[in-house]
């Protein structure tokens, strides 16, 4: 049975029973407050400190999200990925709401689970999830306010700060806020636990998982038939005998959350220290990421999470150098555990192919082996004439593309993707096997922040994935 530690009320928490194998190497002169020290961009401007450092303390009494078990399973499967043994797939909603239904939440699951059977059908590599899910509440901006027919007010921020309406009421930074997030992740986890342990995501419903929209795009026609195949394969193994644990294994899969630790108020709250191992856990998701814009040596969120044995992530954008990764390794990695780090770059599809290998190199050849996703999302937004930002199917694709070039190039493992998507049937980005043109745009574009790939552009990235995959020799040679 699960332990529980007496330890005071901000360590309380259930781990797993088993001991690892090796406990968390020590790290020097660090604590959950130490990043309070440093400088903290980002951050909102909370009106009432005293009232946000209340709802801060109250959160530290609560149960964690997720367990320090977990967060090892999962920096176990990202070594396999940086060995080149297996592929990430991150994806999820560009900033999450606290209205999000049950069915979205469902939704945004089965495009995911599509895109990961495409990927495992189609090339024999196992897939990592991990979803941008149950968290993923808040967003770093460019600038602080925004102008609206002369009015300035501050930034909205996630629904985890403020709210997206346009007055001073709504942007008002509100710290219960943070007490909303923890209870919409809490909901969101039993949900997504309730759905890939309970049946939802057997290989045995593989059909179910295509929605109609998706159903009638070329890339879903692909899928259905690549879906009869598997079950096909599914009734042969069941007629030569093969039943028990193998086909139990098929009704379930290892599913792990994400979010871009941003709030470091938030994410101390909810960090515990493993009563077991005596490691410093963020119980707030599986794997934490820092962004583009918060990434600076130094700084608050390389401080906090330097401590914290979760895996890490680092968006990485086209200004970075080969020596400014090779600190944050020191930094975030000194004692290089496979897994722990993760490099998510995001270059643009005109810049990627110039500017990934000597990145590639440099890191890898100074012995850093992190694993090397892609992110083609952030580097490809352009605006239409009518003021709507989005994003070219063709460019993510291109930029992915030049990715898995690079790689090539310097003789590394492409790690994976990072993709902003939803299973909604949304019009936000253009193109895709079922085109959405400039003109579709406007009717449903849903986005509280960056235009998100459908479900249906989705599966098609993932037919398009695969076989760049299958054309990598050295992936899951």
């Amino acid at each position: 049975s699960p332990h529980l530690s007496t330890t005071p009320a901000r360590r309380l928490y259930f781990v797993d029973s088993t001991v690892p194998a090796a406990s968390p190497a020590p790290v020097a002169s660090w604590a959950p407050t130490s990043w309070r020290e440093c400088t903290a961009h980002q951050q909102p401007n909370w009106p009432d400190s005293d009232a946000h450092q209340a709802v801060v303390d109250r959160l530290s009494t609560m149960p964690p999200l997720v367990f320090a078990g977990e967060a090892r399973e999962l920096t176990d499967q990202l070594a396999a990925v940086a060995r080149g043994e297996a592929f990430l797939l991150q994806a999820g909603d560009c900033a999450e709401s606290f209205e999000t239904s049950a069915d979205s939440i469902r939704d945004r699951l089965r495009v995911i689970l599509q895109m990961a059977v495409v990927l495992t059908y189609y090339t024999g590599v196992p897939v990592v999830k991990v979803g941008r899910i149950a968290g993923q509440f808040a967003k770093p901006r460019s600038s602080d306010t925004e102008m609206v027919d002369g009015v300035e007010l501050p930034s909205f921020r996630g629904h985890i700060i403020n709210d997206i309406g346009f007055s001073e009421s709504d942007r008002l930074p509100d710290p219960e806020r943070l007490m909303t997030a923890y209870n919409r992740a809490a909901a969101t986890l039993n949900l997504l636990r309730a759905f890939t342990k309970g049946g939802f995501a057997s290989l045995t419903s593989v059909h179910q998982w295509n929605r109609e929209f998706i159903a009638d795009s070329p890339a879903g026609q692909r899928y259905e038939a690549m879906a009869d195949e598997i079950d096909r394969a599914i009734q042969f193994m069941k007629a030569c005998g093969i039943t028990g644990d193998t086909l139990a294994d098929l009704r379930q899969v290892d599913f792990y959350t994400s979010h871009e630790a941003l709030l470091l108020g938030y994410e101390e709250a909810l960090t515990r220290e493993d009563s077991l191992t005596g490691g410093w856990y963020d119980c707030s998701a599986h794997m934490l990421w820092i962004g583009e814009r918060t990434r600076q040596l130094g700084g608050a969120h390389v401080e906090f999470l330097r401590g914290v044995n979760n895996p890490i992530g680092c968006k990485v954008g086209p200004t970075a150098t080969a020596d400014e990764l090779l600190a944050l390794c020191d930094a975030l990695d000194p004692y290089r555990r496979p897994g722990r780090l993760t490099f998510v770059t995001r270059m643009g599809a005109n810049k990627v192919a110039d500017l990934r290998p000597p990145l590639l190199s440099g890191v890898s050849d100074a012995g850093p082996q992190p694993v090397w996703p892609c992110d083609p999302m952030p580097g490809n937004p352009f605006a239409t004439d009518d003021g709507h930002k989005t994003r070219h199917f063709e460019d993510v694709l291109a930029e992915v593309s030049g990715f898995f070039a690079a790689h090539r190039f310097a003789g590394t493992n492409p790690g994976g993707v990072h993709l902003e998507l939803t299973g909604d049937d949304v019009t936000e980005c253009l193109g895709g096997g079922a085109e959405v043109l400039t003109e579709d745009l406007s009717s449903r574009y849903e986005t509280m922040c960056d235009p998100r790939l459908n479900g249906s552009q989705s599966v098609d990235l993932a037919f398009r994935l695969a076989e760049l995959l299958r054309a990598t020799s050295d992936l899951g040679a």
